[in-house]
């Protein structure tokens, strides 16, 4: 396992899954084209050397395939935890016996932990700048919209003011100046929380950023683990040993010896500065709004220190191979947090807080809907828009089979739940204000209640330009209009063709029906581009409290008013990145 990026990197030099770029690159704007690029073709890690502005190098797609992700983890960490899980219900009640028969596993929970080391033996504290000026990082600026550079790889450890427990992070931080920084701290981020209980008391928050390390550091801090799990003992379990840190002499957080940057400051209460806008993993622009400040007093990196960095946007990117296997490693936990769900997969084609789906236990009738409660109320899945559970085994990868499955089994009076006035995730405007939205949860259980239709067979359909079945009973249909200039479409095909789309449990209205062509398509675009209280429209009637609704559903996921702009190239770049992508890559027509 690695303990270092430098490790990481060494190796993906010996397995040539790595290009080395000697030529000048902008880390403003053209240094995200080209990586978009070799990711978009599964290409290899890319190292900067020359990078416009700074001395360091600059290393991004460290994670942009499945097969590096398991080069940085091994298969290690995933059969570990499935060896916890096992042990808890084997030891449950404990006996020498029982204990003994696990004393492997306990020998190697025993490296799981934090180990001191001497400031002297830790690389990142090799260098110490004089004075703190962020400007000297090759900080990237990915979209020609973007408000600025941001650092996009930041691991940022705080400590709650009261308890002391830690949150190990990753939040966008946006270079102002030499030394203050955005700290986009999101509502349902750790150390927003931490931050939260600082404020009230009137107290700043310290702040510790690290940049590289162990990939396992990085890969914890994004991972969706509840709240009272350390990341940093997450870390240790992925990495397969101790995490050697600093304890400084005085007091205070503890540096990760093997980082490669490390930022020190402080977050002051009541102090904010407007954000953004910037491309974010939706794939859209996320619009701009005052954050917390990060004001830095130290700044210390390893002599030969490398910069991290990644390109956020439209599926797929890094983030999906990475949120594929912590979803893989932490997947055996489900059940022991949740004992009713049996699997459950967010989708990172949607940028996985809009869509999630479970297969849970069905003992009882409705229990179904007591296990999505349940998920719902669970750290950072409180924040699902769209949640779909059943009681059936199915690949929940394979959305169209689980689809299908689903819409078999659903009765629209009594297994479509919209929630409005709920939270939504800072990155989601379809709820038409920050932070605040609707869910829909979506139950399909027991043996089907009907057979599914496949191809189209009905009569045209006034203002719809094209037709096309996603699945066996999801219909997507193309609007001959825009939302803006046709609002009303969704209820008009409600009131002249309702049953004419009955035998489709589910209808897409979009702007393009091509999106019906493949899973990504199919999932980014509809998911992210609709609210369940304002965009899904169906023949309806109140029934004790309940709304019981009448197929079709149909979901208007047009492009509304007041949507951010979905990310595309600057044309200039790409001419630019055309004409040199010999001299970045000798003359290698595919990297």
């Amino acid at each position: 396992m690695h303990k270092n990026l430098r490790s990481f990197i060494d190796q993906l030099k010996r397995e040539d899954d790595l290009a080395v770029i000697e030529a000048p690159v902008d880390p403003k704007l053209e240094l995200a084209e080209i990586h978009r690029r070799v990711i978009d073709e599964g290409g290899p890690a890319l190292l900067f050397t020359r990078v416009k502005g700074s001395p360091f190098p600059v290393v991004t797609n460290l994670f942009g395939t499945s097969r590096r992700v398991e080069m940085a983890f091994g298969p290690r960490p995933e059969q570990l935890m499935k060896q916890v899980v096992h042990a808890i219900h084997e030891l449950l009640p404990p006996s020498p016996k029982k204990l003994w028969g696990q004393r492997a596993l306990i020998k190697d929970l025993l490296n799981v932990g934090l180990k001191s080391v001497p400031a002297a033996k830790a690389p990142v504290l090799e260098v110490r700048q004089p004075r703190p000026d962020l400007t000297q990082l090759p900080v990237i600026t990915s979209w020609q919209e973007d408000g600025g550079p941001f650092i996009t790889l930041p691991l940022v450890y705080t400590e709650h003011p009261v308890t002391g427990a830690h949150n190990l992070g990753m939040y966008r931080m946006q270079i102002f100046d030499g030394q203050t920084t955005g700290m986009h701290w999101q509502i349902h981020k750790g150390g927003g929380f931490h931050y939260h209980e600082a404020e009230i008391r009137g107290q700043s928050l310290p702040v510790r950023v690290h940049l590289g390390g162990p990939p396992a550091l990085i890969a914890s801090a994004i991972a969706p683990v509840p709240e009272a799990l350390p990341e940093l003992l997450l870390t240790s379990l992925i990495l397969g040993e101790k995490l050697p840190v600093v304890r400084p002499e005085g007091g205070g957080y503890p540096y990760v010896a093997e980082a490669e940057f490390v930022i020190s400051g402080e977050v002051p209460p009541h102090e904010r500065r407007l954000e953004g806008p910037f491309g974010d993993h939706y794939g859209y622009y996320s619009l701009a709004h005052e954050f917390p400040v990060l004001h830095v007093k130290e700044v210390h990196h390893r002599k030969d220190a490398i910069y991290p960095a990644t390109v956020v946007g439209k599926p797929k990117q890094e983030d999906w191979f990475l949120g594929e296997f912590l979803q893989r490693l932490l997947s055996p936990a489900f059940p022991m947090a949740m004992p009713g769900v049996r699997d459950l997969w967010t989708y990172a084609e949607t940028g996985f807080h809009p869509l999630a789906a479970a297969v849970v236990r069905e003992s009882y009738k409705r229990e179904a809907l007591a296990n999505a409660f349940r998920i719902l109320g669970e750290g950072q899945l409180t924040l699902t828009k769209f949640l779909i559970v059943t009681d059936q085994p199915v690949d929940l990868g394979r959305f169209d089979r689980l689809f299908e499955t689903v819409l078999e089994r659903m009765d629209p009076a009594s297994d479509l739940f919209v929630f409005g006035r709920t939270s939504m995730d800072t990155l989601d405007y379809t709820g038409r204000r920050l932070n605040h939205g609707s869910k829909a949860v979506l139950i399909g259980t027991g043996g089907p209640a009907r057979k599914l239709p496949a191809v189209y067979e009905g009569p045209e359909l006034a203002g719809i330009r094209r037709i096309a079945p996603y699945c066996r009973g999801a219909l997507v249909l193309e609007a001959a209009r825009p939302f803006e200039k046709d609002p009303d479409l969704a209820e008009r095909l409600l009131d002249l063709h309702a049953d004419a789309l009955a035998d489709w449990p589910f209808v897409f209205l979009v702007d393009d029906a091509s999106i019906a062509s493949g899973q990504t398509p199919f999932l980014w675009t509809v998911f992210t581009r609709f609210d369940p209280e304002h965009d899904i429209h169906a023949r309806t009637r109140l029934h004790r409290h309940h709304p019981e609704y009448r197929l079709p559903i149909i979901v208007d996921a047009r492009m509304k008013p007041g949507y951010p702009d979905e990310l595309v190239p600057d044309a200039r770049i790409v001419e630019q990145v055309d004409r040199r992508w010999s001299e970045y890559f000798g003359g290698k027509e595919n990297v």
